[in-house]
């Protein structure tokens, strides 16, 4: 949600950001003409309630005939003072339903455009030159069926298309790499969480996953509960309504969870393998702080996925991606894409996002001044690591025999192996 006293002060601001969207600015000026509006029911219904608090005082000391006279007035009135409390109330709605249309604003440097108009920072690592080492790489899912590390044909057999089994090393490979994620977490200085997978339309809402991203999420309607897409909705909901300190620096909070995603409008692509699924574990950085800090706080989170990715040993690009891109919350988002060989291509395995304090709004969640006020905090979130990441080690660690490289920091949780390999007959 937008500081209304931004949009009242500095309206173009809000429709530069709609532009650099290519979203709709007339969103705007749907808002400004509901704000103009819901001022003027308040200030009615406060001067009718003025006045009706003013005539009761004059009723009160009247005596006899006059006071029957007036007793009638102050029914007339009251019923005004109703009307007028009523036309509020639905002044306020309208207000309220126009401001959640509008997304949060774009941070001042980030691309405009679509989805193909990210700019690309930094490309880190080199590709592996498999011409070179004399074999063709082979694409994931046949290195993991052929592996035994999951099973998509019995996952289908059992859920329906987009689902798996991650079986035998495969299972043990995703927990070493959420494993791995969360102690590093933990070092970093993030409060290790598991969280609900399920939450409440307001909290769902509140972080900006309704709306237009209805069609991507799973709704539980018997129970009016809907299964997250990401922990980040659990952990923007953790502090809703609360006044939270931050004298000691931010609130980081790592959380693991299982993820769930329609994947609405994704038909027909990624559809092999486990690269674009229903269900996948994820770990999620999530961060609040104060307003000022946000922005450095984004490129922390986003130092930390880069080194994620590097003690796994992937090759990969940073894109700061395209305003059209962003989402609702996110004001800016930098996404770190792996190399993945037979796609001859970077493919996203984390996101980051500066959500200001656009989600802190929604929710409710404040942080104490100087000088004794409230404001908002800013909320910032970033992937550490998720089950995609087996597509790209698979892909970027095969050997020429058929077995896969286990980086060395993954290796406890496999027992210590260094190779995955298929079982002998």
């Amino acid at each position: 949600m937008i500081d209304l006293k931004v949009l009242r002060e500095n309206p173009e601001l809000a429709r530069a950001s709609q532009r650099a969207r290519g979203a709709d600015p007339a969103v705007v000026d749907a808002i400004v003409q509901a704000d103009a509006a819901n001022r003027e029911a308040l200030v009615a219904f406060e001067t009718a309630r003025a006045e009706q608090k003013a005539f009761g005082k004059k009723v009160a000391a009247a005596k006899g005939e006059e006071k029957q006279a007036l007793v009638a007035q102050v029914q007339a009135l009251a019923a005004q003072v109703k009307q007028a409390g009523a036309a509020a109330d639905e002044a306020a709605e309208a207000l309220r339903e126009a401001v959640y249309r509008l997304p949060n604003l774009v941070e001042e440097g980030a691309p405009q455009g679509g989805e193909d108009d990210y700019v690309v920072l930094r490309e880190v690592g080199t590709p592996r030159d498999f011409a070179a080492e004399g074999f063709a790489p082979k694409p994931h899912e046949e290195l993991g069926e052929s592996l035994q590390l999951f099973d998509t044909a019995r996952g289908a057999k059992v859920s329906g298309s987009r689902f798996y089994y991650l079986t035998g090393l495969g299972a043990r490979l995703e927990l070493a790499l959420l494993t791995h994620a969360m102690t590093t977490a933990a070092e970093l200085g993030f409060t290790p969480m598991i969280t609900p997978t399920l939450v409440r339309p307001d909290v769902m809402q509140g972080t900006g996953f309704l709306g237009e991203h209805n069609d991507e999420v799973y709704y539980l309607p018997a129970d009016d509960l809907y299964l997250t897409g990401t922990s980040e909705v659990a952990l923007a909901g953790f502090h809703k309504d609360e006044i939270i300190d931050l004298s000691a620096g931010p609130l980081r909070y790592a959380g693991w969870s299982a993820c769930y995603r329609r994947e609405a409008g994704s038909y027909s692509k990624d559809t092999k393998g486990i690269f674009r699924v229903h269900q996948f574990h994820k770990v999620e950085m999530f961060a609040y702080v104060r307003q000022e800090d946000a922005h450095e706080e984004h490129l922390r989170l986003l130092a930390f996925e880069e080194a994620m990715l590097a003690a796994v040993e992937l090759p990969y690009r940073v894109i700061d991606v395209a305003a059209g891109d962003l989402g609702t919350s996110a004001a800016r988002k930098y996404d770190c894409e792996a190399w993945i060989p037979t796609q001859g291509r970077y493919r996203e395995m984390t996101s980051t996002s500066n959500c200001t304090t656009f989600q802190a709004r929604r929710l409710n969640t404040r942080e104490r001044t100087e000088d004794g006020s409230t404001r908002p905090v800013a909320t910032l979130n970033g992937t550490f690591a998720t089950t995609r990441w087996i597509t790209a080690l698979l892909e970027n660690h095969q050997q020429a025999d058929g077995s896969v490289w286990v980086p060395p920091v993954l290796r406890p949780g496999l027992g210590g192996i260094e190779y995955i390999a298929a079982a002998k007959d």
